[in-house]
């Protein structure tokens, strides 16, 4: 039986915001969730420290920080569909460099390369498609439908690739030779480098074909007239800096499976858990996030997330929970992930909130960008000096305290947002 328009209309919309959530994660398993989630296996059979980690980590940040002012107004060009496959294609040709497991040099070269990939060509285009399918009110949840739905796959990996190490070790994973770690963990780099491909081909046969521009007087030349008109948006700026406070607290999200080793005791299978479950977290909060930011507003669920995400760290940085129970240590990274994964739901929902012209959104996200995500620059080296020199617990403690930081900061910036907004938005 065929269907009719509206069934039609609603398939389209079911598999075109499955279809940007699948691609959302996918383009940075290979750059971020492969690191991780196996942190301490990754440092092991590179045969690297946690500084030279964080500067590839730089590396990526810095072309990425050039590459979000570019990537704005190609997106505000260019269909996503376009965009996205290339990055996409051209992220998971750089995993099957990383199976041969290259030296310190070739990995900076690498992460750096992934950063245009995965900026320049992915990331604006993205989340214009997003606000785009979620309309004028549904932004809440088509941002917090889109980090959720991220979440949940990079959870299903992170479980799968968890079992598929343990798996491909020969022995148990704490007698187990580095040359036996090190083929096990080239297995998994291959499954994050075969989805990767695969949504590539997804998001070229799901998501619409057409143009930004399509149907307006013609298609313009790439322009950043987009960029001017943001940065002279006071609340762009602050949207800015809680992005920036925000995913300060995601990057540190990186630290939980190296804190449960170096906390718990655990080995690296029993690590990877640990950090599997901060991912789990984020599909459940992100969703939860997004629907109720359009009950309420955004911004709203931003205090709250601060909140939360300062209140674990604060626990953390303490040093009360060490020695302790390890039910009391994972429970406090679960309210942790809370706040984080509530931030990144419904942070880009602001951009409909401050009223940034849809016209302008790929612009707008490219300014914001260009500032937010800045701690992929420092946050990896300011990571790796904390955790090494200050070996064990307490350099977890110093990291968590930076954290906190931050989500005061954050929770600051939000509340001039509020004030700032226009005032026809409640």
């Amino acid at each position: 039986m065929a269907l009719t328009d509206s069934e039609h209309s609603t398939l389209r919309r079911t598999t075109t915001i499955i279809a940007l959530m699948a691609a959302g994660e996918s383009v940075f398993l290979l750059p971020f969730v492969l690191a991780r989630v196996f942190r301490p296996t990754f440092l092991d059979v590179f045969e690297i420290t946690n500084l030279q980690l964080g500067v590839a980590f730089s590396v990526y940040g810095v072309v990425a920080m050039i590459a979000y002012f570019a990537g704005g107004p190609l997106a505000d060009r260019y269909s996503a569909r376009s965009l996205m496959a290339t990055a996409l294609v051209a992220t998971g040709l750089g995993g099957v460099v990383l199976t041969t497991i290259p030296s310190t040099d070739v990995m900076n070269v690498l992460w750096g390369l992934w950063g245009g990939t995965t900026i320049l060509l992915f990331w604006s285009a993205m989340l214009r498609a997003t606000r785009e399918w979620g309309g004028d009110h549904a932004q809440g949840r088509a941002y917090g439908l889109l980090d959720g739905g991220r979440g949940l796959l990079a959870a299903l990996i992170a479980s799968v690739t968890v079992l598929v190490f343990a798996v491909l070790l020969p022995v148990a994973p704490d007698v187990a030779t580095l040359e036996q770690r090190s083929a096990a963990f080239s297995g998994v780099i291959w499954v994050f480098t075969g989805v990767t491909l695969l949504v590539a081909a997804l998001v070229f046969l799901v998501v619409p074909a057409n143009a930004p521009t399509e149907g307006a007087r013609g298609r313009p030349r790439v322009s950043m007239d987009g960029v001017r008109v943001s940065m002279r948006m006071p609340t762009v700026w602050l949207h800015a800096v809680i992005v920036v406070c925000a995913y300060v607290g995601y990057k540190a999200t990186d630290d939980f499976s190296l804190l449960a080793r170096d906390a718990l005791g655990y080995d690296d299978v029993q690590a990877g858990a640990i950090g599997t479950l901060s991912f789990w977290m984020r599909a459940v909060t992100a969703i939860g996030a997004g629907y109720l930011a359009d009950r309420i507003d955004s911004s709203r669920v931003i205090l709250w997330g601060f909140a939360l995400l300062t209140t674990g760290s604060l626990l953390i940085a303490s040093g009360l929970l060490f020695p302790g129970i390890a039910w009391m240590l994972i429970a406090t990274i679960v309210t942790t992930s809370v706040g984080v994964y509530a931030l990144r739901g419904v942070y880009f929902a602001l951009l409909a909130e401050g009223a940034v012209p849809m016209a302008h959104t790929g612009s707008a996200i490219g300014v914001v960008s260009f500032i937010g995500f800045t701690p992929d620059v420092f946050m990896g080296p300011l990571m790796g000096v904390l955790l090494d020199g200050s070996p064990g617990v307490l350099g977890h403690q110093h990291v968590f305290a930076s954290v906190a930081g931050f989500g005061l900061v954050g929770w600051g910036a939000t509340m001039a947002f509020r004030r700032l907004r226009p005032t026809n938005v409640t």
